[in-house]
């Protein structure tokens, strides 16, 4: 049995179908029963948890082979990542409860660094946190999200221009499919192990933003032109859209733009997915109508 946390969302959900495809039995953890139906019906065990109750957590973990555990994503946090260090204290203490034979935690690239992470700093703040447990633990560090051109979709359809904020337009950034790590997330749970691993996950090729857009306009039937976004506008943009308090986030597209937030060259274990960017545009304009 495998405990999967953030089954609602992109990853989670991914790494527990790979695992019931798989035909390995799976326990979705979830904090709304009114979202439990679409996983009984895929043959899942439901258990209702959250992250501000560990008993309800190591419950939930208990028994189980493995555990795949990840922060919800905060893309608004409060100066000092609270909410994280909250989270991280709950998780520690529902899996030194629950002693499952071991864990896949999601990090991020660049997840080793103390600082200049922006939001990234939630998930090295999980790695932190898991450091000292004495349970074998795998530190997944996957590259940038390709299912981030979402909000791509409506500004190129619309007008022709993908705005990007990562920069230059022309360097080619490691780029990954959920769908990839989810796989990876299956695979590693099913594997045993001892000590401390960490993984780092990319695509089958790096993208240039240049190259993002023609692939959007190929998708979209039109052409689609990517264009920086002046860096002394992204705070204003950021608060545009509601985001309170954009330092995190533009302190993370500086590391990436920088080169700061990048892999660990031939010191950990690296994964390459298999799906293309294509793939994973053609089903966000799908769902984007």
């Amino acid at each position: 049995m495998f405990a999967i946390t953030g089954v609602t969302g992109q990853v989670g959900g991914a790494a527990a179908r790979a695992l019931l495809d798989a035909g390995h039995p799976v326990r979705a953890v979830l904090r709304d029963k009114n979202k439990a139906v679409q996983w009984t019906k895929r043959g899942a065990e439901v258990a209702i948890a959250s992250f501000e109750d560990a008993d309800a957590l190591a419950d939930a973990f208990s028994g189980t082979a493995g555990v795949f555990a990840m922060m919800a994503p905060n893309f608004a946090p409060q100066p000092g990542y609270p909410s994280a260090h909250a989270a991280a204290a709950v998780l520690i203490e529902a899996l030194t409860k629950a002693r499952p034979q071991r864990i896949a935690a999601l990090s991020s690239v660049g997840g080793q660094r103390e600082s200049g992470l922006g939001l990234i700093t939630q998930v090295h703040i999980l790695e932190q946190a898991l450091a000292d447990l004495p349970i074998p633990t795998a530190i997944l560090r996957p590259a940038w999200f390709m299912e981030n051109s979402l909000w791509d979709i409506a500004p190129a359809r619309e007008t022709g221009v993908m705005p990007s904020f990562l920069q230059p337009l022309d360097r080619p950034y490691p780029m990954v499919a959920t769908a990839d790590i989810g796989r990876v997330i299956a695979d590693t749970l099913a594997q045993p192990w001892q000590g401390r691993r960490v993984i780092e996950i990319e695509g089958p090729q790096r993208y240039t933003q240049l190259e993002i857009a023609a692939l959007l306009g190929g998708v979209l039937g039109r052409s689609v032109k990517s264009q920086a976004v002046p860096r002394d506008q992204w705070e204003a943009r950021f608060q545009e859209q509601g985001t309170a308090w954009p330092a995190p986030r533009i302190e993370m597209l500086d590391g990436f733009n920088s080169g700061w937030i990048d892999f660990e060259d031939g010191v950990n274990e690296r994964v390459i997915g298999t799906t293309a960017y294509q793939t994973v545009l053609a089903e966000l304009v799908k769902r984007a109508q």
